[in-house]
């Protein structure tokens, strides 16, 4: 009996820290965990695909214990997800892999996978805009999968649309740098299971996509600091000196290379210095014979009297 009643003391000690436990997931007033402490739904319609590309900016709160296993449902129409990807902040995410389950009522499939951060993207591709001539029409939902803190959705305007209406009314929309007019709404927080319906309706009588206006803009402005960037003015100088380092280097060789047929020492071996030897030695006959002397340093003939050659300027040799 003892044994009995301490045990059952020990039952009733465990209660109210496994309640506490509990507890600690819950939110006051967006009920149980895990839960979203933001999302934004984006909502882009004919942007590079004749359908409309859903997005979901989620970020967990920071009560959520991490890592964490997350469910998100997608119309079953839907083939497959277009990105999961998880990051420590929005704009820094990278994929991870992810699971697919069939709902058995044809309605939702369910995409899990483990967010190991809190910050969350998730795109999908909905097949369900409908066509009418120029009359274009979609629905979407927020199926409730995890209380919001604060939700806002934003609908991207179609390239050529006309007479844009949504349900609820999100205003007149604002234009942005890249050409597009953007529709924008608080809807604040909801609870665990409680959806959010929107509809959207406009004219459009081309079949042109959004994305094809588009031009490439950086996502930041480009400066000296860029990374990847080149500075010019810091290499102009090693760019000059180097150029006129080669043309010394090439002037250098130049003349070196039109010298090379004069001879630099006396008494050189060339071809062309024995030629001249040759010339010297034929001078004394060719004197004798009265028909001039030879330079002997450059072989050229002189003329009767000459004291110096006419065309080297040295001394001659006359015996």
């Amino acid at each position: 009996m003892k044994r009995l009643l301490i045990l059952f003391l020990l039952v009733l000690l465990a209660i109210p820290i496994s309640a506490h436990a509990q507890s600690s997931m819950l939110h006051p007033t967006l009920g149980d965990g895990p839960y979203l402490s933001a999302l934004e739904i984006d909502l882009w319609p004919e942007y590079d695909r004749p359908i409309v590309l859903v997005i979901y900016h989620a970020t967990l709160s920071s009560d959520v214990p991490l890592p964490v296993q997350i469910v998100f449902r997608i119309p079953a129409a839907v083939s497959q997800p277009n990105a999961v990807a998880v990051g420590p902040a929005l704009g820094t995410v990278g994929s991870i892999q992810y699971n697919q389950q069939v709902s058995s009522d044809g309605v939702w499939n369910e995409i899990s996978f483990t967010a190991t951060m809190p910050v969350i993207q998730f795109e999908y591709y909905d097949p369900a805009l409908q066509k009418q001539g120029t009359t274009h029409h979609f629905e979407y939902q927020w199926p409730g999968d995890y209380a919001v803190q604060a939700l806002t959705i934003e609908v991207q305007k179609p390239m050529d649309a006309t007479d844009m209406l949504i349900s609820p009314a999100m205003g007149t929309g604002a234009s942005r740098e890249d050409g597009l007019t953007y529709y924008h709404s608080d809807v604040g927080s909801l609870k665990t299971g409680q959806t959010f319906s929107l509809s959207l309706d406009y004219q459009k009588a081309s079949d042109k996509l959004s994305v094809e206006n588009q031009q490439v803009q950086p996502s930041a402005p480009i400066n000296s600091q860029t990374q990847g960037s080149v500075d010019i003015n810091k290499y102009l100088p090693w760019v000059l000196g180097g150029l006129g380092l080669l043309l010394i280097v090439g002037g250098v060789v130049w003349y070196w290379q039109s010298g090379r047929g004069v001879p630099l020492v006396k008494g050189s071996n060339s071809p062309q210095n024995q030629r001249r030897r040759k010339s010297i030695r034929r001078a004394p006959e060719e004197t004798t014979a009265g028909e001039g002397v030879y330079c002997h340093q450059c072989g050229k003939r002189a003329s009767p009297g000459d004291l110096f050659c006419r065309s080297c300027g040295v001394r001659l040799r006359v015996e």
